[in-house]
């Protein structure tokens, strides 16, 4: 799967370290759900199968979860808001700024509607 570009290098080292039944069990996960782990995901997987707790039941519920990179995201173009931010502001007080920014707005907006 490596080599066909299916699964990462550094997750496939991970599981190489799970009994052919592991990697089987986990082979029709990754078919039933359309997926394949994270390097994160197959570090747990080896720790369940070192501990030797990984089940079929363990293996779908590790496969379940969502991965950060899998978040649904909200973009913007930067031209759009860098006249209301220095040159070189982080992205993260970026975007601190713009959530302080929405909740005054709704706020305003509730007590707009609460004096009606």
């Amino acid at each position: 799967m490596v080599d066909d570009g299916k699964i990462a290098f550094r997750p496939a080292v991970e599981l190489s370290y799970l009994s052919k039944e592991q990697q089987q069990a986990l082979y029709d996960t990754m078919e039933c759900e359309d997926c394949t782990p994270s390097l994160a995901q197959a570090i747990k997987m080896k720790g369940f199968s070192k501990d030797g707790k990984l089940t079929d039941e363990v293996i779908l519920s590790i496969m379940q979860e969502e991965k950060p990179n899998q978040k649904e995201q909200f973009k913007m173009p930067k031209e759009r808001i860098s006249k209301y931010f220095a040159p070189g502001t982080p992205a993260q007080k970026i975007e601190d700024t713009i959530i302080k920014a929405l909740e005054l707005y709704r706020k305003r907006q509730r007590d707009r509607e609460a004096e009606r």
